[in-house]
């Protein structure tokens, strides 16, 4: 067998998990809503589920806090998770197409998230970080240092989804997050610069080509294998 320093280099860095960096430069001024539809992809007995997701860039363009706030939960099959999915709801409302979480770092679901650090969960697991749903009604205010408002890299959720399912995983509901502005100042709705800063490590190191690359990453990582031979 012949080994090449490229196939070695491409193969470990594609397959190496890598941790979540935080992220400084979101935009500001902006907010992303996930609003629940009135019939839920996978209808429980006796409940609708109703409710929405606010996510808002921070002031200082470091993390994204998020509201929540789900009634109408059904009274058996919890605890309830959530997460944020690579892919929006299609138009015909169906959750699975969704796919996977949201994990540019290609964390993988195997392995429960650590909540003593934060940044080896994935990106989009956000009830592994903060909490389960063990009632028929939840709401929640919290920050994640590790969501991205910023198009182009791994971590941006704005045009994606966030799924909530059973314990199971079955999925109950799904919703797509659309962008509008926020009103800043004297309440008008007025742009405003991007902070200053950037995602630790950089887009431009090989965790933010991760970030862009996502689900393709196992494919790449057999197209390397193949430079080893």
């Amino acid at each position: 067998m012949k080994f090449t320093s490229l196939g070695l280099a491409l193969v470990a860095s594609l397959v190496n998990a890598q941790n979540a960096p935080v992220v400084t430069n979101n935009p500001v001024g902006v907010v992303y809503t996930a609003t629940f539809p009135e019939t839920p992809f996978f209808k429980p007995v006796g409940a609708n589920i109703k409710g929405s997701v606010v996510a808002t860039a921070n002031p200082d363009g470091v993390g994204v806090s998020y509201d929540i706030s789900i009634s109408n939960l059904p009274s058996t099959g919890g605890p309830f998770i959530y997460h944020l999915h690579v892919n929006p709801v299609p138009a015909d409302g169906n959750c699975t197409k969704t796919l996977a979480h949201l994990d540019p770092f290609a964390r993988g679901e195997a392995t429960p998230c650590n909540k003593s650090d934060l940044s080896s969960c994935q990106p989009g697991d956000l009830s592994g970080k903060y909490g389960n749903i063990t009632t028929t009604s939840f709401s929640a205010h919290y920050t994640d240092l590790y969501s991205s408002t910023l198009p182009g890299i791994g971590a941006f959720f704005g045009n994606r989804s966030i799924v909530v399912h059973f314990a199971n995983k079955t999925r109950i509901t799904c919703a797509n997050f659309t962008k509008s502005s926020l009103p800043i100042g004297n309440g008008t709705n007025t742009t405003v610069p991007y902070p200053t800063g950037t995602a630790v490590p950089p887009p431009g190191e090989f965790i933010g080509l991760a970030a862009k690359m996502g689900p393709a990453l196992p494919l790449l990582a057999i197209a390397g294998l193949s430079l080893l031979l």
